[in-house]
């Protein structure tokens, strides 16, 4: 029987353990292991074969001495990317993963990797984004992705076990509507059978409408902007924490997010040990409560610094990092933002000596905006003047404005962009490696 290796199917093969269940008390156990190849190193007589499945890598070593002819010209030709399963016994091995190592018996492979990928799995660094990126799904079985990957999927669990904990109700609002959520040109319109429509912005009208209901709710789900950004910190479609929370105001929510956040760093802590460790990287200890600045003392101190700004300009991450003292690092609030430059839907306050000022709220990681958040209007009479002022017409959101007739609770509510959450954890720094399959003004594929 010829020993070139071909693709065969599964058949009657299936896995009896992952490499996290292989160790030493299996020893001559025979075992099925299936993943891919991340690695092989050919040594004439013996081959030494990395496979790795979702929970890691399991070794295969095979000698020319103690496997058939057959079996081991098939090794020789296994490329890594090799999706495939060995039956093995497991043997001790001090220098293998989990201290064992498979002896090889048989293989099947199911897809043969025809070429080599522009990339090494192995490496913590790479060639550029853009040629991984054109590769993702293999770009992905890269360790350093895996890590950001588990640790991102840890965030998205607690995230949602703590709002559960605390009383919210998880909702998904839509994600095609009629018109704009916050306002201004940054939309992706799309034809909705015969007229146009949008991708949402945000869920923010449908999340404050659903406190009349529920109180307390939150969504995990997508959000579009069309903003011709390229920078590090930009999508064009990204996930968004979204809360909102009847009969409180943005004190409150400040509180809940910065609990929230701490309950995700714990839980980081506790469930991706491994990949920190691979990382090398050690989460900040926070403590409670975050520092809060007012966005009028920042001002203040960038003018004093020497920067060129005005009471009512943004403030740019550039900016931030220029600021004359060192009180900026991990995660604080600025808090009390210009009404001016806050949507329509955020609520003002009076302050005689700062000019119309609003009740809202950043949240910072260094010069990195994480989450933003206010006190809603939720009278009727306030909410159109302030429509009035940004231009915006009125009519276009007729939908949500008839519910003011009906005793809209005073609420308050804020979005954390995951993907800059995720950037902040794992210090990564560009935010398409936080999103699977990253949208932003020049990528629409894979």
């Amino acid at each position: 029987m010829s020993d070139l290796l071909h693709e065969e199917e599964i058949g009657q093969w299936r896995r009896t353990h992952y490499s996290s269940e292989i160790n030493s008390s299996l020893e001559d156990r025979e075992v099925i292991i299936m993943g891919w190849v991340s690695s092989k190193r050919d040594h004439g007589n013996i081959q030494f074969i990395i496979i790795r499945d979702r929970y890691g890598d399991i070794q295969v070593m095979a000698k020319k001495s103690e496997c058939s002819k057959r079996l081991f010209g098939q090794l020789q030709q296994i490329k890594e990317h090799t999706s495939l399963a060995i039956r093995g016994t497991v043997r001790p091995q001090e220098k293998a993963p989990s201290g064992v190592e498979i002896i090889p018996l048989e293989l099947k492979a199911f897809s043969i990797a025809r070429k080599a990928a522009p990339f090494m799995m192995q490496s913590k660094t790479s060639i550029g984004i853009d040629t991984r990126l054109d590769l993702r799904a293999i770009d992905l079985r890269r360790n350093i992705l895996q890590s950001i990957f588990h640790i991102r999927y840890t965030v998205l669990n607690a995230s949602r076990e703590f709002l559960a904990r605390q009383g919210f109700i998880e909702v998904n609002t839509p994600k095609m509507i009629a018109t704009a959520t916050e306002g201004g040109a940054a939309l992706f319109p799309i034809f909705y059978y015969d007229r146009e429509a949008f991708l949402a912005q945000s869920p923010q009208l449908y999340k404050e409408q659903l406190t009349m209901a529920f109180e307390s709710v939150f969504e995990i789900g997508p959000i579009f902007r069309a903003e011709p950004s390229r920078t590090n910190r930009h999508l064009s479609e990204a996930i968004s924490i979204d809360i909102e929370k009847a009969f409180v105001d943005y004190n409150d929510v400040m509180s809940l997010l910065e609990r929230m956040i701490l309950h995700v760093l714990d839980s980081v802590k506790e469930k991706n040990k491994n990949d920190l460790a691979y990382l090398e990287f050690q989460l900040p200890n926070i403590e409670l409560p975050f520092a809060r600045y007012s966005y009028s003392d920042l001002i203040e101190q960038l003018q004093g610094g020497g920067e060129r700004i005005r009471w009512g300009d943004d403030l740019s991450p550039q900016a931030m990092k220029n600021l004359p003292d060192d009180r900026m690092n991990g995660f604080y609030f600025i808090t009390d933002w210009p009404t001016s430059i806050k949507p329509f839907y955020v609520k003002p306050k009076f302050v005689p000596e700062s000019g119309r000022v609003s009740e809202s709220f950043d949240l910072m990681y260094g010069p990195l905006e994480i989450s933003s958040g206010s006190t809603r209007v939720n009278r009727k009479d306030e909410l159109l003047e302030r429509m009035k002022k940004q231009g915006l017409n009125t009519q276009a959101f007729d939908y949500h404005l008839k519910v003011f007739d009906y005793g809209v609770p005073p609420h308050a509510g804020f979005g954390v962009g995951l993907e800059r959450l995720i950037m902040a954890i794992t210090k990564i720094d560009n935010i398409r490696d936080a999103s699977l399959y990253p949208r932003d003004i020049d990528r629409l594929s894979p």
